[in-house]
């Protein structure tokens, strides 16, 4: 997906959220092992650039960082300062970065670091209570200008109202299970969530079921992420808060006016997806006129 970038591959399990890790799986699939950690080709995916000359990530755009790892994980170490290099110059760029490893992100930070770049947006995954409990405090504490919560995969109900009220959380996104050995994901557990969100006017984004999902009492088996993503969309819970604010700029330090910026197309298929709303929109590729995927 163009909207991804994995600097490295391949992960340690730490919590309950990993039991079942979709990256685990998809490697499986493949031949590989998942715990296998390597440095990708894609390495300097954020200064490549297009035949034309510009860069492949273009300005104002969203790019998800080691969605088949953990941006913290200790193995990385020696590549991670490079990472964060790349993602100051592409000051022009939104990087959302996401972690079951807060407890390692302060001694993580580079050294100009100060109070935050105001192209990271910065989240930690909170499956259930515990975890919520464990690493939302620590998530408060760091130095971030723009953090959130991603309650995915769901595999238990969670109370985060109080992290809500400090006003330092910008977003929630909640997700069910998928892939080899999928826990279900009650819809209990969503609406409670969208109501805490609604409640502090935090934007909360449901992007899909779960191969298992749970609602009115009864379990639905929903095959297939593209229907999973469009009926988390039906369910009508996702709710838009308060307007996030990056400060984007160009190479001499001046902020990027919002008309240069990327403006995401979204085709007809996207008016049914869930995850339209965290998305740089469609990238034309296709897909979504094929038969139903389930990768």
């Amino acid at each position: 997906m163009h909207d991804i970038w994995n600097p490295w591959h391949g992960c340690v399990k730490v919590s309950e959220g990993c039991a079942h890790c979709y990256m685990y799986f998809l490697d499986c699939l493949r031949g590989n092992v998942g715990s296998k950690i390597y440095k990708t080709q894609g390495f300097d995916y954020p200064l490549q650039r297009a035949r034309g000359g510009g860069y492949k990530i273009r300005s104002g755009e969203q790019i998800r960082v080691c969605m088949t790892s953990d941006f913290f994980l200790e193995e990385a170490d020696n590549w991670r300062e490079a990472a964060w290099r790349m993602m100051k110059e592409r000051s022009d760029v939104r990087f959302f970065l996401l972690t079951k490893r807060p407890e390692r992100v302060e001694r993580c930070l580079p050294s100009d670091w100060g109070d935050g770049w105001d192209n990271v947006f910065f989240n930690v995954t909170c499956e259930n209570q515990r975890r919520a409990d464990e690493r939302i405090p620590i998530l408060l504490n760091l130095p971030f200008k723009h953090k959130g919560i991603m309650t995915a995969p769901l595999i238990g109900p969670i109370e985060i109202d109080e992290f809500l009220s400090t006003g330092q959380i910008e977003q929630v996104i909640a997700g069910g299970e998928n892939y080899d050995g999928a826990r279900p994901c009650d819809f209990d557990w969503v609406k409670s969530l969208s109501a805490q969100c609604r409640n502090h006017d935090v934007s909360f984004y449901f992007i899909e079921t779960g191969t298992v999902f749970i609602k009115d009492g009864k379990t639905y088996r929903i095959p297939g992420k593209r229907l999973q993503s469009e009926m988390a969309l039906k369910a009508g819970v996702n709710h838009i808060g308060k307007p996030m604010e990056f400060h984007l700029t160009d190479p001499l330090g001046f902020e990027i006016e919002k008309e240069f910026l990327h403006q995401p197309y979204f085709g007809p298929s996207c008016e049914r997806c869930g995850s339209r709303c965290i998305c740089n929109g469609c990238s034309k590729c296709g897909r979504c006129r094929q038969p139903e995927h389930n990768v």
